[in-house]
């Protein structure tokens, strides 16, 4: 069975390349795998379902609501002000504010591209206004939002969760900490670019504006304040965290802003349907593939093949990153994290290495394809709110992946930065 899967997995990887979309790929290679070794064909829509099957998955549906509310609803704005009234006095303030303005609402949308998209138009454009360069204000934008799929809530996170079987929870809280130096190592760049390409920056706005623009900014920026309180605090799963913040997000829109009419959700849930479609697709179409992979034996007879040769985890994991980093140039994070899971995961446990800390390491290591060519999604959505080419921004971007490099390697070689957080609130 394991020579039929190679060979299965083969052309599977082929149709991809030739433009086959993604979930349709691994169904009809889930398919040809079982009929091929003389199983029935009923199988794979059974664990197709079997992987919807999921109270984690609930999730999903609802932090995506969530984030199109917040964008709808133009809260990012409140945010942006507050972020540029706080920084913007420092060197390089807007761009600061950037950094920070992405981390804040990375506690909302849960997505790189949500992030890019949600504060990119009005950070982007407050830089371009300030004298940045369109091509800087960008590259930073794009960077900060990968800051957007590490910290809680975190799509990728739900999903890497679901199909692995490791409590979402952990994963949320093994993220914080990464993410908070992924947002300090950007600022420091900040700090040592700034000097030699002289960023602007703006009069202090006075200690009244920067009251004003907290008391506006408040409400929005307690989202992810009530979510990682109510779920450490044990009031409420990561399930129904989603279900809190989405309700919360709606109340912020229609009732206390009333930047939302009510005529404005039904555009929300629409948009938020065509999204969970998509993302559904590929979880079932990964779920039945999974199982094809387990039953012919290709991670378990991969796992000794690895441990044998390689001897140390930390090389194993390095090696990991390497092809991980090269992997999300051509695969979007949610694909990435569906089709490697069941490959490379039970070779990261035959290590003995957390599968907490391997979600985590997994999903920084795809992100940074959101911002690198030749998919680098986020660089489409970031170049077209500039109004610069997805070249100029794929060169302009690159000096930015070095800080965010710096802290994946901290993450691979020190396992304590993600499972510090883990350990201490629910224990080993």
């Amino acid at each position: 069975m394991t020579t039929l899967m190679i060979e299965v997995a083969a052309v599977w990887l082929f149709v991809i390349l030739a433009g086959v979309p993604l979930f349709a790929a691994m169904g009809l290679a889930s398919l040809a795998f079982v009929l091929l070794s003389g199983l029935p064909g009923t199988i794979v829509p059974q664990k197709m379902s079997q992987t919807m099957n999921s109270f984690p998955f609930v999730a999903a549906p609802l932090f995506i609501f969530m984030g199109n509310i917040m964008s709808s609803a133009r809260i990012t704005d409140r945010i942006v002000r507050f972020a540029t009234a706080v920084m913007g006095s420092l060197r390089g303030g807007y761009a600061q504010a950037s950094i920070l303005s992405s981390l804040i609402f990375a506690g909302m949308a849960g997505s790189a591209v949500a992030d890019a998209a949600g504060t990119g138009a009005v950070e982007i454009r407050a830089m371009k206004r300030a004298g940045y360069r369109p091509q800087t204000a960008a590259a930073i934008n794009a960077s900060a939002s990968t800051v957007g799929a590490i910290v809680p809530p975190s799509m990728p996170v739900v999903i890497y969760g679901v199909t692995s079987d490791t409590s979402v929870g952990r994963l949320f809280l093994a993220g914080i900490i990464p993410g908070m130096l992924m947002a300090a190592s950007l600022m420091a760049m900040v700090v040592i670019i700034g000097k030699r390409q002289g960023f602007p920056s703006q009069r202090f706005p006075g200690w009244l504006e920067l009251g004003r623009a907290f008391r506006d900014g408040f409400l929005a920026m307690m989202t992810p304040v009530i979510l990682l309180t109510g779920m450490f605090s044990g009031l409420f799963t990561p399930t129904e965290a989603a279900a809190v913040a989405s309700t919360y997000a709606l109340l912020l829109g229609l009732v206390i802003y009333r930047t939302l009419r009510p005529a404005d959700v039904i555009h929300i849930l629409v948009d938020t349907v065509e999204t969970v479609g998509v993302v559904t697709a590929l979880v079932m179409g990964a779920g039945a593939l999974g199982w094809c992979m387990s039953i012919s034996q290709v991670p378990q007879t991969l796992a000794p093949i690895m441990v044998a040769s390689i001897h140390s985890p930390a090389a194993f994991l390095l090696m990991c990153d390497a092809i991980l980093l090269l992997i999300g140039c051509f695969l979007e994070t949610l694909a990435g994290v569906l089709i490697l899971v069941p490959i490379l995961l039970p070779v990261a446990v035959a290590f003995g290495v957390s599968p907490v800390q391997f979600g985590i390491l997994m999903i920084f290591n795809l992100v940074l394809g959101a911002i690198h060519p030749p998919i680098g999604v986020v660089l489409f959505i970031a170049s077209r709110i500039a109004e610069i080419s997805y070249e100029s921004l794929a060169r302009a971007v690159l000096p930015w992946l070095i800080p965010l490099l710096t802290v994946l390697l901290i993450v691979t070689l020190f396992p304590p930065v993600t499972m510090f957080m883990p350990t201490f609130f629910m224990g080993k």
